[in-house]
């Protein structure tokens, strides 16, 4: 699964991760316009209905957004020189508390959009004080993956190690993916068949 993002093209995960939620978007809007101007007095439970697939597709581009930011910082872990200690293990743990975190919370947003009409939102502000920590301690987990990926990126292509001014433009470009998977993906392309090449020469002689 890690060669997969490492080989893939800047363009196919660019729609994959933003094509295909932004359809969704349209399709959506789309529908819900079309139940107004059809229905003078349209059922909300038909408007509900269109987004009940949403939590589905947030799931998905998560899945797809952190499968990106996983296979970089384990997969690119073989091009960084031996005597260089990276935190994997750190980041390991911290990578997968909001992944878990989004993906229980989406589940929670398909119950409400589900519930509605039956007192769905009853318990909504109970669970506020239980999501609003675990939202901000998630949100601290991804920026730390962001810069785990962004320094594994630079150390794998200087062989050298770096500090956060060497990487500081790879973090803001995984910061704002949509237009940092242009310049991000390439590299990561070029760092991936040129540990193929080194492998595969060892392997020949």
């Amino acid at each position: 699964m890690t060669d997969i993002f490492l080989k893939a093209k800047h363009w196919q995960l660019f729609i994959v991760m933003l094509g295909i939620p932004l359809l969704f978007q349209f399709y959506t809007m789309f529908n819900m316009f079309s139940e107004f101007e059809i229905e003078s007095n349209s059922n909300p439970e038909n408007v509900m209905n269109t987004f009940r697939m949403f939590p589905i597709i947030m799931i998905l581009f998560t899945l797809v957004f952190f499968g990106w930011f996983w296979s970089i910082a384990i997969g690119l872990q073989k091009n960084i020189p031996q005597e260089i200690k990276m935190k994997v293990k750190k980041f390991k743990i911290l990578f997968f508390i909001p992944l878990i975190y989004i993906i229980f919370f989406m589940i929670y947003m398909g119950n409400l959009f589900s519930g509605i009409g039956n007192n769905a939102f009853a318990n909504s502000g109970r669970i506020t004080g239980i999501i609003l920590p675990l939202h901000l301690f998630s949100m601290f987990c991804i920026f730390y993956s962001m810069y785990f990926v962004a320094k594994t990126i630079k150390t794998a292509e200087l062989q050298r190690k770096v500090g956060f001014g060497d990487f500081a433009g790879e973090f803001f470009l995984l910061w704002f993916y949509f237009i940092g998977i242009w310049i991000i993906q390439p590299k990561v392309n070029k760092l991936y068949q040129k540990e193929n090449t080194i492998t595969n020469n060892s392997s020949s002689t």
